[in-house]
């Protein structure tokens, strides 16, 4: 198990570029969904803010939208965008296979499989009015949902959850079990992205 500190200090530490993290990331979330699904005729939502966790989701969307139908809500700022996360907006903002949904106009139970890339380990205090909204909007709908690295809204050391969080079926962290993971263990899969064991 580690700790949400003890993960970063491990990234900073491990002369890996966060770019290349960032893109293990994604592509282990893509994976994990499709050793669980046949991807064909499914339509994927991916919800991503401003962080890294964000990041993470746009690599997915890029690598899972060659065989289903990818939109994106992007609840973010984009000035806010890290050049790593910014870079990987950049590599799907045109790409024709990949829609960017306004928020309002979000049909949540239109999806077979949502994709919960909105706060990661980085989270601090209580969660904006925004992402609380979406969070409702992903747990009332009828879709399949998939938390990357932790469900927003979990506190990642001790499993607290601040104010809401989402209810995922499944949890794709990486490295090594977050701490805050330990009750949901049987529905988490730990993706290797790359740091020294």
């Amino acid at each position: 198990m580690i700790s949400s500190n003890e993960m970063r200090i491990l990234e900073e530490k491990s002369n890996i570029p966060i770019f290349s993290l960032m893109e293990n990331a994604g592509k282990a979330v893509c994976h994990a969904i499709k050793q669980k699904f046949d991807l064909k005729d499914k339509k994927i939502l991916v919800v991503c803010y401003h962080g890294n966790n964000g990041g993470d989701g746009f690599v997915a969307a890029r690598c899972l939208c060659d065989e289903a139908e990818v939109d994106i809500l992007f609840i973010g700022d984009e000035s806010k965008l890290k050049k790593e996360a910014l870079a990987n907006f950049r590599k799907i903002e045109h790409n024709e296979k990949i829609q960017f949904l306004a928020d309002d106009g979000v049909d949540f139970d239109g999806y077979d499989i949502i994709v919960d890339a909105i706060l990661g380990i980085g989270i601090q205090g209580m969660l904006n009015n925004q992402i609380s909204a979406v969070i409702d909007d992903i747990n009332n709908s009828k879709a399949y949902k998939v938390s990357v690295d932790i469900p927003t809204g979990m506190n990642p050391d001790t499993g607290e959850i601040f104010d809401k969080c989402v209810n995922a079926d499944l949890i794709i962290t990486f490295h090594d079990m977050k701490r805050g993971l330990e009750k949901f263990q049987d529905k988490t899969i730990v993706a290797d992205i790359g740091l020294p064991k």
